[in-house]
């Protein structure tokens, strides 16, 4: 494995980049520093810890897709290939055959963890075109329609202050823009749950059940003339009369025992 590692301005110099804490960019440069050839580093929880980052820096870098992380704790980075060349009688392939096997390679390079319009799945050899091109029937060729005819899901893309407030103004939304885009924004437009915001309308719309939810809450503890202390339902006016005279009776009686 090579000791030499190099970082590619076009990643590193972006305000995206720049806008996280030092200590998430700190991490960053660890991280790739000890990447193997590939891009791949098995202990990102342990560097994490020997530098003194936190959790929410290693949640930044996946929430900003600055890394990629499998179910088996290894994490690969994003734009390896744009940051280092590793020539051919230096290279020594990575160890995680299997996590490379579920990643794929765009035109430029960046790795990805979902397939691309014409997917190039990284693999362990070169592959013969003349030996393919024979064996390619109709039922491949139909297997792969198939495959391609799959919907893309939109790629989420975060909206402004100026577009938050005009749909909450838009819906007489008692949810405070500012507030909310802050909020989100600020976490990389990832929610509580560490899910990345498909779509923030509907949290808005959920921001707001929220609130409606907290003001009946508090509501329902109050309990209004008209209503009994047990059952909060409604009485007739003969029945609230009782009940006064009844009360003032009580009270003429304390005060004739004082």
């Amino acid at each position: 494995m090579a000791e030499r590692r190099m970082f590619a301005k076009s990643i590193i110099d972006t305000d995206a980049f720049l806008s996280m804490p030092l200590s998430t960019q700190a991490l960053y440069f660890h991280l790739c520093m000890r990447a193997d050839d590939d891009g791949f580093v098995s202990n990102p929880r342990k560097i994490q810890r020997m530098i003194s980052c936190t959790d929410d820096d290693l949640k930044l870098l996946v929430a900003k897709r600055y890394i990629l992380v499998f179910d088996s704790g290894v994490i690969v980075i994003k734009h390896w290939k744009l940051h280092n060349y590793i020539r051919k009688d230096t290279y020594r392939e990575t160890l995680y055959s299997e996590e490379k096997t579920q990643l794929f390679e765009k035109p430029d390079g960046v790795y990805t963890d979902h397939p691309i319009e014409q997917p190039l799945r990284i693999r362990d050899e070169p592959v013969d075109e003349s030996l393919t091109q024979d064996r390619i029937g109709k039922d491949r060729i139909g297997k792969v329609r198939i495959e391609n005819t799959g919907t893309k899901r939109p790629r989420f893309t975060p909206p402004t202050l100026d577009e938050v407030s005009d749909y909450c103004k838009e819906r007489g939304s008692s949810v405070d823009p500012k507030k909310f885009f802050d909020y989100f924004d600020a976490g990389g437009w990832v929610d509580s749950k560490g899910n990345h915001v498909k779509s923030w309308k509907q949290k808005i719309i959920t921001w707001e059940g929220r609130e409606k939810s907290s003001g009946s809450g508090q509501a329902s503890g109050t309990i209004q003339i008209g209503e009994t202390k047990k059952s909060k339902a409604p009485i007739n006016e003969k029945g609230y009369d009782d009940q006064m005279r009844k009360y003032i009776q009580e009270l003429k009686g304390g005060t004739h025992g004082n």
